[in-house]
């Protein structure tokens, strides 16, 4: 069974972003023609009232909301009032436009930094708010997890068909590539690159080097959307339910597979080619020490990552030096 239609207006905010863009080409990719992606120019998400409009004129029937303000450890410790007012207003505007203008269906992405600091590993879907989050990005946890709880109230009130898929730390084609406000896979893509055109002999990176994380590549957070979309209502009585036995609303998205920042570092710049040797600041923040997401659910309804983290790196890389050349990368 499919729970949509080549033939439906599909929305895709935040499409020039690196997940959105990543949703726009799998639908497309699957003769999905329909697809509505307002830049940031053409409709600001931040006005409620022209989100408001939008949605009148355009009436998707279909809605992804992939548009938030990131960033990683520095740019969240320096913007905090920014990530929190702004994602909340985002997902306000466009979730409940959708809703009260007559959209299906509506598919909210998120981010693994939902989950307690230290949740238990690998962290399962019921993890959520059952204890502190990991500080350097509270402000980015916050509004995401209200915007999966305002995707479950209108569900459980209206009957919205609401989701919400939960990604582990994404990269690849159009991530951002700033050297202060990046994550840390593509700040250190970066560094290593400049590094070995520099000669440097040497590179440091931030903290202890021990914290383990999981990586998905953004094509494949792609599939796992469109997959969501096609397959997965929360409505539907045969929904992955939680241990309290109630329709979930949100599913974790990963590989199942992590590693710590040192070997990450160490892969990086292999494919870089940078020969020199890695250093690291211990006076820099680690952040949380291990967050593995539980996938199993997701393995459960018969979809799983595809791209392996040497490929991805290789992609990442060739998409780093292409958007260097086009003179795309800011900062």
């Amino acid at each position: 069974m499919t729970l949509v239609s080549v033939t439906d207006r599909i929305a895709i905010f935040g499409a020039r972003g690196m997940a959105g863009s990543a949703v726009t080409r799998a639908l497309q990719q699957r003769g999905y023609g329909s697809l509505l992606t307002p830049s940031r120019d053409a409709l600001d998400c931040l006005d409620r009232t022209a989100v408001e409009q939008w949605m009148k004129q355009m009436r998707p029937n279909v809605v992804v909301l992939a548009a938030a303000r990131v960033g990683g450890i520095h740019a969240n410790k320096s913007f905090p009032a920014d990530f929190l007012l702004d994602n909340l207003k985002i997902q306000t505007n466009v979730i409940e436009a959708a809703w009260a203008n007559g959209a299906r269906r509506l598919l909210f992405l998120g981010s693994s930094c939902i989950y307690p600091k230290f949740a238990n590993q690998p962290i399962r879907e019921e993890a959520l708010l059952t204890g502190a989050l990991e500080p350097t990005n509270e402000w980015y946890a916050i509004p995401k997890i209200s915007g999966i709880k305002l995707c479950e109230a209108l569900l459980r009130q209206h009957g919205f068909d609401a989701i919400s898929l939960m990604p582990t730390n994404l990269y690849g084609t159009g991530d951002n590539y700033h050297p202060t406000k990046s994550h840390v896979l593509p700040a250190l893509l970066r560094r290593f690159h400049e590094a070995k055109i520099r000669g440097d002999s040497a590179v440091t990176c931030w903290g202890s080097g021990t914290p383990l994380r999981e990586f998905l590549h953004a094509d494949d957070l792609g599939e796992a959307s469109v997959f969501a979309l096609e397959h997965w209502s929360a409505l539907a009585e045969d929904a992955p339910k939680s241990d309290a036995n109630q329709p979930l609303a949100f599913l974790n998205v990963g590989t199942g597979v992590d590693l710590t920042i040192r070997a990450l570092a160490e892969q990086i710049a292999d494919v870089v080619g940078f020969n020199g040797n890695l250093l690291w600041d211990p006076s820099k923040p680690d952040g949380t020490p291990k967050k593995q997401l539980d996938i199993s659910r997701m393995r459960a309804m018969g979809w799983s990552a595809s791209i392996s983290l040497t490929e991805g790196l290789q992609r990442a890389y060739a998409d780093f030096k292409e958007a260097l050349a086009t003179e795309q990368l800011r900062g």
